[in-house]
């Protein structure tokens, strides 16, 4: 295995993980006997070593995943670097340092349901929209012609060699974006919706190159993939009959992993499309956040196996380090792109750069295709170590991205077209006295409340299509985001006298309190908390009452026991509102 340095041949220490990126054979476990049957993380039988594996890495991804948590990173970053750790490691302790077939299958289960659940949240007609479709194809175009010279300069005189990991760097991982917006709970948002359309443009890209330089066009089954609509109503019955116990958790998997992974795949797609239009066939069911809620802590527990096996991708030669490490000093180049892409598609600089991090790290499907064209064999491994490296850049910068923002928005702001943004945020409130950010289940309750006592509350979210559903409903409800500095320093709070945090995302409640203490508000600020430990931090950013939700729910019930059994037994003022 080897691939060109220019005139210098390049060695690779291990060879390509084409096991996770080709179906690996099937095991017959009633044929094999156990001497032979490799159920296990590794190559080894499914003997005492092989268990001695299966602790050495979930131990060891336990470890990293929580020494990072207190830095302040994502566990993903720990996870990658534990990855690293079992290849580096492993081997010298009598242990495989390569994956094997059953922790590329939970990677693959992972990745399957993560694209089920983010198709679950998205709305069809947001990948048709300007931003998304023609940024996507404009960036991947330009970045195809910049990477392509770079490659052929500095690593092959081959001209479609180059052109083919061009290709692949033009990629971005969707599996990284996804987890990351999906842990800062930023799907929903302008922002997020924006970079997963882009992602979900991008794997049609990937499947055209495939069929183009592979040959792999799908056959006329493929065709089925027009029909999918018509499954919408028998799988609203489906989920209507799924109940809220495991048959629903089991409906989930059905859906992804089944009809939506292996159906996919029989028809000539990939099981990831079909995953992703399954979820997308449901996302209008009011059903549909609580099968994502069922969903989770499987699909955390998969994940954990995906980034363990893109950190034990294999050990190159210092040659190959170089090339993963030139192609890390270009990644900057790859969200510059992003960024003037977004800006020229009319978005605000912060839009585009919140969305254009997101995207800034080099993907797994990138992999697939280098994995699936013959000519592009040869930069599997290097290509795998330069997306490692680049997640490991990419999920600590996204974690601080919206305070990066704030640092260098000065700059970045003079790049913003002087236009009518799609992104556009109001300065007005009209005559609201009360304002409620985030208008999920708890603030929708809070803004009927205070309807109910005369007030006039406002609703404040960050999708843009839950404020339309909102509108329709007859909700004063508008697009922004709390988050967002502009907002801040354009609205006019003078006839605000008082807040409500009701959105779930920590740093949003944090953001939000402490830009209305700092824009000069002196009225009520309200919030609650998922979690005991929260609630000090948000009374800190400058929260006058911070209330555990589920704390907050008891009490409820406990006032409408009280009520049933005779009004005399509530104190005034404690009297619970209707449900």
């Amino acid at each position: 295995m080897s691939f060109y340095y220019k005139d210098q041949v390049i060695g690779l220490k291990s060879r390509p993980r084409t096991q996770r990126l080709n179906r690996p054979k099937t095991i017959d476990v009633r044929r094999e006997s156990p001497e032979n049957c490799c159920l296990t993380l590794g190559h080894e039988p499914a003997s005492e070593m092989g268990m001695h594996f299966e602790v050495f890495a979930i131990g060891t991804a336990f470890v990293f995943g929580l020494a990072v948590r207190q830095v302040g990173l994502p566990p993903l970053v720990g996870f990658l670097a534990a990855g690293f750790f079992i290849n580096l490691i492993g081997p010298r302790l009598g242990m495989p340092g390569e994956t094997g077939p059953i922790l590329e299958y939970v990677a693959e289960l992972g990745v399957l349901m993560l694209l089920f659940t983010i198709g679950l949240k998205m709305k069809l007609r947001q990948i048709t929209e300007p931003q998304v479709i023609g940024g996507a194809l404009t960036h991947f175009v330009v970045s195809v012609g910049v990477f392509t010279p770079i490659i052929w300069l500095l690593f092959t005189s081959e001209w479609m060699g180059a052109l083919l990991v061009g290709i692949a760097l033009a990629f971005s991982s969707t599996v990284l974006s996804a987890k990351i917006l999906e842990a800062k709970r930023e799907l929903g948002t302008f922002h997020g919706r924006t970079a997963i359309g882009i992602l979900i443009v991008q794997d049609i890209i990937a499947l055209v190159v495939l069929a183009i330089f592979a040959g792999k066009l799908p056959g006329p089954w493929a065709l089925l993939i027009f029909a999918t609509p018509l499954l919408r109503p028998v799988l609203f019955k489906l989920l209507d009959l799924a109940g809220h116990d495991e048959v629903l958790l089991l409906t989930g998997m059905m859906l992804s992993l089944v009809i939506g992974g292996v159906g996919f795949e029989i028809i000539g797609l990939k099981g990831e499309i079909g995953a992703l239009v399954m979820g997308l066939l449901l996302s209008g069911h009011p059903r549909a956040g609580e099968l994502s809620s069922s969903l989770w802590a499987l699909k955390e527990v998969f994940l954990i196996g995906f980034f363990l096996s893109i950190g034990m991708s294999g050990l190159p030669d210092w040659n190959a380090i170089v090339f993963a490490l030139v192609l890390a000093a270009l990644l900057p180049l790859k969200g510059i792109l992003f960024f003037a892409v977004l800006i020229a598609f009319k978005l605000r600089a912060r839009t585009s750069f919140v969305t254009a991090l997101s995207l800034t790290a080099y993907s797994e499907f990138g992999l697939i295709v280098a994995a699936g064209i013959p000519a592009a064999q040869d930069y599997l491994v290097p290509l795998a170590i330069a997306v490692s490296v680049s997640f490991l850049i990419a999920a600590p910068l996204n974690r601080f991205a919206h305070q990066i923002f704030e640092r260098f928005e000065p700059q970045l702001q003079r790049f913003e077209l002087s236009t009518r943004h799609p992104d556009e945020q109001p300065k007005d409130l009209g005559d609201a006295d009360i304002l409620v950010f985030g208008m999920g289940r708890t603030g929708t309750a809070a803004y009927n409340a205070l309807i109910e006592k005369g007030h006039r509350p406002i609703g404040l979210d960050a999708d843009i299509y839950k404020v339309a559903g909102h509108a329709e409903a007859g909700r004063n409800a508008i697009f922004a985001d709390a988050e967002d500095s502009n907002f801040w320093n354009s609205v006019d709070l003078t006839k605000i006298t008082a807040a409500v945090l009701a959105m779930d995302d920590l740093e949003a409640k944090l953001i939000a309190a402490r830009m209305l203490r700092a824009s000069g508000f002196s009225g009520t600020i309200v919030s609650h908390a998922l979690h005991a430990d929260h609630v000090e931090q948000i009374t800190e950013a400058g929260a006058d009452q911070t209330y555990l939700t589920m704390q907050e729910a008891g009490q409820s019930l406990a006032i409408h026991a009280l009520e049933t059994t005779g009004p005399e037994n509530v104190a005034e003022g404690e009297r619970a509102a209707p449900a």
